[in-house]
């Protein structure tokens, strides 16, 4: 999704927290409010997918990033279609989203990709333009 097509979907909230712990709880949270507020019914078959990708991508920003980027960004959007997430910190690594399970710690991302290409949504790491931090931004189909 091009940011122009991100820019077109009517629904947008962006959430600015601490890259500790409770920003998972937060942003699950937050996520849930948004959909609600949007219309789309916490029961639709896409939410309790798109909740746990969420979880799990805020999970690997306070685990993995926390040291290098003081704080996480989630941007949330939807349009009748499609619901856009992304998860934003200033740490540089740019993780692998086709990678396999391994001792180094993909398996979250792994389990992640197999409910995003499951769903038949798309996943891209985007790298910040001076290179100190990356967007994960996943589209799910509605």
């Amino acid at each position: 999704m091009t940011s122009t097509q991100l820019e077109a979907l009517p629904y947008r909230h962006v959430l600015t927290l601490p890259n500790e712990p409770s920003a998972v709880r937060i942003a699950r949270e937050t996520a849930e409010q948004a959909l609600v507020e949007w219309g789309i019914g916490l029961r639709h078959a896409t939410v309790d997918p798109a909740l746990l990708i969420l979880t799990e991508l805020v999970t690997n920003s306070v685990r993995h990033a926390a040291v290098l980027s003081p704080q996480v960004t989630v941007i949330y959007a939807a349009g009748s279609d499609c619901l856009a997430l992304a998860v934003h910190d200033r740490h540089p690594y740019q993780p692998s989203l086709y990678g396999t399970v391994t001792d180094t710690g993909t398996g979250g991302l792994a389990t992640v990709m197999e409910f995003v290409l499951g769903l038949g949504g798309t996943a891209v790491v985007r790298a910040d333009a001076d290179g100190r931090g990356k967007s994960i931004w996943i589209t799910l189909p509605l």
